[in-house]
């Protein structure tokens, strides 16, 4: 099998990044005005591609100092299974090692695509229920 070679790039997603990356994983349509101020907010974010066309993503939202939120990782499904997952997360967690306090303590949350609940578990990530319920709302027109 011939090397995967692929590129890391420590960045947001540009819009048309994000829109083809998100769409290409099956998670709809998005509304491009709505992304633009999303991740123009992020914290951080990390952007794979092969011969300069985006084929992953994943970025950080929160506070940068004790709430840290990771937010769409996704990889085209041409090139899921290849480790690109692995990597992405590995920059983002290292990411959030770094801002944290050494005295301090950092909350990291995430919502798990279907599936893909023992991914995240091998990187400490479980679910604390009954204790703990992750919920959310969404508002939309």
């Amino acid at each position: 099998m011939a090397t995967l070679n692929y590129s890391i790039h420590e960045r947001i997603p540009s819009v048309s990044e994000h829109k083809f990356i998100w769409e290409s994983v099956g998670w709809g349509s998005i509304n491009t005005e709505v992304s633009k101020g999303s991740l123009k907010n992020s914290l951080y974010g990390v952007v794979v591609t092969i011969n300069d066309e985006p084929v992953g993503m994943g970025r950080i939202v929160g506070d940068d100092f004790m709430y840290f939120y990771i937010q769409d990782v996704a990889i085209l499904p041409s090139f899921q299974g290849l480790g690109i997952g692995k990597e992405i997360l590995e920059y983002l967690l290292t990411y959030i090692k770094r801002r944290r306090l050494d005295s301090g303590i950092a909350f990291v949350g995430l919502f798990a695509s279907e599936g893909n609940d023992a991914f995240y578990e091998k990187y400490g990530f479980k679910n604390h229920s009954p204790h703990m319920t992750g919920m959310f709302r969404v508002f939309e027109n």
